[in-house]
């Protein structure tokens, strides 16, 4: 099985300026992701895709591959995840390279280390019938018992539940926004989604999760990994 790892890094992000190379923790926030792509050993590339030139410059500077810049039609706000993809895997072809398999880093998934690349790897091998793995954290609060805000009043989502205890509530999960390993072959059912039907789990802790698009964001993420850091430490 032969694997690509693609890293998806636009120069554009709106609500943090330059997040994808901002400083984490003393370096470039990428640099966790080429690392740890770099060092799972599992890929027979680490890339990078980048409409911008500073951030390819400091990919290559950590050991990643640049090959070609990411189109004008990829770099947009409306540009989907497997628009990034497709397009990277196209250019791929051009080039004379086939991948059976895909792993999509986040650039900002810099809880992710070489280990959990390698037993996503392992995970798509053993889901015969899967097109997908990636890991979801739980909602720590049940989402049964959510609550829209109308008119300056509170009115529960689900009313039906309002007296349900909250240890009979199912448990309920989102993307934890780190990783998608990807069979390529999947891709080309039109029908084919991340978050659908042909993906597998795999569960995740709140701590080794943060999605960083505020600044508040930013500094729990700082704060959680510098605390994980300290754990680690002998």
């Amino acid at each position: 099985m032969t694997a690509v790892a693609i890293i998806p890094a636009r120069g554009g992000s709106k609500r943090i300026p330059r997040k994808n190379i901002r400083p984490f923790h003393g370096v470039p926030i990428i640099t966790y992701a080429i690392r740890a792509a770099l060092e799972s050993g599992v890929f027979a590339e680490v890339m990078v895709s980048t409409d911008d030139e500073e951030i390819a410059h400091i990919a290559r500077q950590q050991g990643a591959q640049v090959p070609f810049l990411r189109s004008a039609e990829s770099s947009g706000d409306q540009a989907t995840t497997l628009d990034v993809l497709g397009e990277v895997l196209d250019c791929y072809r051009r080039l004379g390279r086939e991948f059976d398999t895909l792993c999509c880093l986040y650039p900002t998934a810099a809880f992710t280390g070489p280990e959990a690349l390698r037993a996503g790897c392992a995970r798509l091998q053993e889901e015969v019938g899967a097109g997908c793995v990636l890991p979801v954290v739980a909602y720590n609060y049940p989402v049964q018992r959510a609550l829209f805000v109308r008119n300056g009043r509170l009115q529960l989502v689900q009313p039906g539940q309002a007296h349900a205890r909250t240890q009979d509530l199912e448990s309920t999960y989102h993307d934890a926004g780190q990783w998608y390993w990807i069979r390529v072959s999947a891709l080309s059912d039109p029908a084919f989604r991340i978050l659908g039907p042909a993906s597998v789990p795999v569960v995740v802790g709140g701590l080794v999760t943060q999605d960083i698009d505020t600044e508040e964001d930013w500094a729990m993420a700082e704060a959680k990994f510098g605390l994980l850091q300290r754990k680690r430490s002998p």
